[in-house]
């Protein structure tokens, strides 16, 4: 019996090396699920000590704020500890008032007061600014710290300001800054104003580090990026700005060498083609995964499978879209630097090792 018992022991360990990804270090694992605004931007992160972080809640209206309830339910997740607004357009902080009338909000955190003088942002920022007073509010500077528990979520950029100084560990020279070429971002709409205002994060667990930067602009971006790469190499890269090309400066994506990036388009939002090179010829990047399939991308789009939203969707660019479909991305990251990519459409799911 005894024999028979280490036998049984034995073929378990086994068993557990040979998939020793998926579910490992129960737990333990940071859950970012990536929900589906229709082009606009609301990431929920779960911390392996629980605690959540909200960044941004989509359009205004019923239809974002339900969606980012159910998932949060899924998640466990009661309250949002922390909502973080990166900047006030509609399509970021515009579901900020309807969000709070379903769940608790704790802490805002966002880069200070709105710089935008459209009607429609001096609205958004309007009317966030009573929700935010019931709650704490944190006004972020590059180099703060958001104090989620277990997790170290580091400010780089924020007010239109970056960090002065690398993060540890990087701040290698960029070898190809000698390409800039610098957009007028004042012939683009919101990008003189509040975009390049956004709250930009990297967000570490353990080994693993993701980065997450709103609609920072073009610009703005390539502070961070020369002469120095101030960001360092990281595993998940949330595409900046729903994949426009007024956003992911090449030389920043590339230097930050993403192993795998995540895109929050719209099914007509965003996923230029210039952002799919971008991505697509980034040193080491192995997959891209989509919320939507982009109509103007035609075949630049990943495989099906990748992507969480394959409808046509609405025709506007402003505005709300009309798509009706609600699935999501989720990643599960362990402190090893592994981490799993998962499709809620079709259970598609994909596991990552360490970084080598």
């Amino acid at each position: 019996m005894r024999r028979r018992l280490v036998v049984l022991v034995a073929a378990a360990a086994a068993i557990a090396h040979s998939y020793p990804m998926r579910g490992a270090q129960k737990g333990k694992t940071l859950d970012v699920y990536f929900i589906d605004v229709e082009g606009g931007q609301s990431t929920l992160f779960v911390s392996p000590s629980g605690q959540s972080m909200l960044v941004d809640t989509g359009w205004p209206g019923e239809r974002d704020a339900a969606r980012i309830v159910e998932v949060a339910k899924q998640a466990g997740v009661s309250q949002i500890d922390y909502l973080v607004i990166t900047h006030y357009h509609g399509d970021h902080a515009g579901g900020v008032v309807d969000l709070a009338s379903k769940i608790p909000i704790r802490t805002f955190v966002d880069h200070g007061p709105n710089v935008e003088e459209a009607p429609g942002t001096s609205k958004n920022y309007a009317a966030y600014l009573p929700v935010r007073d019931k709650g704490k509010h944190l006004q972020a500077k590059p180099g703060d710290k958001i104090p989620v528990k277990g997790l170290q979520i580091t400010v780089v950029s924020a007010a239109a300001e970056t960090i002065a100084k690398a993060l540890p560990g990087t701040g290698a020279v960029n070898p190809s800054c000698a390409d800039f070429q610098p957009k007028d971002e004042t012939k683009q709409p919101g990008v003189g104003g509040e975009n390049k205002q956004s709250l930009a994060m990297v967000i570490s667990l353990g080994k693993f580090r993701m980065a997450d930067f709103g609609d920072l602009t073009w610009n703005k971006e390539h502070e961070l990026a020369c002469p120095n790469n101030l960001i360092g190499t990281v595993d998940l890269y949330m595409v900046t700005h729903h994949g426009m090309d007024i956003s992911n400066l090449p030389m920043l994506v590339h230097a930050m060498q993403p192993r795998v990036a995540v895109m929050n388009n719209g099914a007509n939002k965003g996923g230029a083609v210039a952002t799919f090179e971008t991505l697509k010829s980034s040193p080491g990047l192995e997959d891209l995964w989509q919320l939507h399939y982009a109509q103007a991308a035609a075949d630049h789009n990943s495989p099906e499978q990748f992507i969480a939203n394959t409808g046509t969707g609405g025709t506007a660019a402003s505005g709300v879209p009309g798509e009706t479909t609600a699935n999501y991305i989720k990643v599960e990251a362990r402190p090893d630097g592994s981490f799993t990519v998962t499709n809620s459409r079709n259970g598609y799911h994909k596991d990552y090792g360490p970084r080598t």
